[in-house]
């Protein structure tokens, strides 16, 4: 058994299909049945039902298919550490991030990561926390950076830390009443509509929990929209729709052009609220416990921690 030959029989268990599977590996057809034929040969089972035009995986594809996943990354893992031995000259870096951390914090650090290591390549895949807390647990991650703590089944796998921090800021738009304003009373919070974010997001556990610090229930609000991207809700709030509360990295160049108006909130004595300083959302570095920290890892992580990282306990 050759590493080429698990390639070739990973492409057609992915693509189902000899054809696309000997295009996306840039060989000929006939390589590939050659490789499948070669194995099923070799071992006398059969990995693939030729069934009509079209192919299923068998038991034993399923079980070759889950071991040749391992051993490639592993493969992939050793040639990566080898590499480091050229100084950081060259190399790559897998990184997940959850999407607003992606598109808003973590281009800078990017930046600042490549122009001390031009020579690397860094790979980032943006997608929702649960899917990066996976990505990271099962390797396809060097590192994962999200807003929201990670199922506690995940945390047995992966060590947290907050690399960053942000405070969610309530806006409004221009024709809203509130936007010549430069703070509302806390009871005011109930008189305007409010956009929010899905239940579960990052933004809004943390949006909800201030709201219960203040002694409001999140339910008394008058919530007329519901989204699932926090882009969406700055686009919709900017148009004069309602209130919202929004990471306020997302809303910087909005403030300043005007297009948007920060709210401070202040109690029935015009006293700062207190938790006004606490409606903070972290920016939490996910890696797993066991799997092998490469140098490069490890310069990205130290990028990171510029930004005053803690440990979480």
């Amino acid at each position: 058994m050759t590493f080429d030959q698990l390639k070739i029989f990973l492409a057609v268990a992915e693509h189902l299909h000899f054809t696309r599977a000997a295009e996306a590996l840039y060989i000929t057809q006939p390589s590939v049945s050659t490789a499948i034929q070669n194995l099923e040969a070799e071992y006398g089972v059969k990995l693939f039902d030729r069934i009509g035009r079209h192919i299923e995986i068998t038991q034993a594809g399923r079980l070759l298919q889950r071991e040749a996943k391992k051993i490639l990354e592993y493969v992939a893992s050793t040639e990566r550490g080898l590499r480091e031995f050229n100084n950081l000259q060259q190399g790559e870096l897998k990184v997940g991030a959850s999407i607003n951390v992606g598109n808003y914090w973590l281009p800078e650090k990017i930046c600042q990561f490549k122009r001390q290591y031009p020579g690397i390549v860094i790979h980032c895949t943006l997608g929702n926390a649960e899917e990066i807390s996976e990505g990271t647990v099962s390797g396809k991650f060097d590192l994962g950076l999200v807003t929201k703590e990670i199922k506690p089944a995940l945390q047995q796998y992966l060590m947290q830390e907050v690399v960053g921090v942000d405070r969610l800021q309530i806006v409004v738009g221009r024709s809203h009443p509130w936007f010549e304003r430069q703070e509302v009373l806390l009871d005011e919070l109930l008189t305007t509509a409010w956009v929010m974010r899905e239940p579960g997001s990052g933004a809004q556990q943390v949006f909800e929990q201030a709201l219960q610090d203040w002694g409001i229930n999140p339910n008394r609000l008058n919530v007329i929209l519901v989204l699932s991207s926090s882009e969406m809700v700055k686009t919709v709030v900017e148009g004069g729709v309602g209130a919202a509360a929004i990471p306020g990295w997302m809303v910087t160049k909005e403030i300043q052009f005007k297009a948007l108006h920060p709210i401070r909130v202040i109690d029935s004595q015009s006293r700062p609220l207190k938790s006004q300083l606490e409606m903070i959302q972290p920016i939490w570095k996910l890696k797993h416990q066991q799997r092998y920290q490469t140098k490069i890892s490890i310069a990205f992580e130290q990028v990171l921690q510029g930004s005053g990282a803690m440990t979480i306990e």
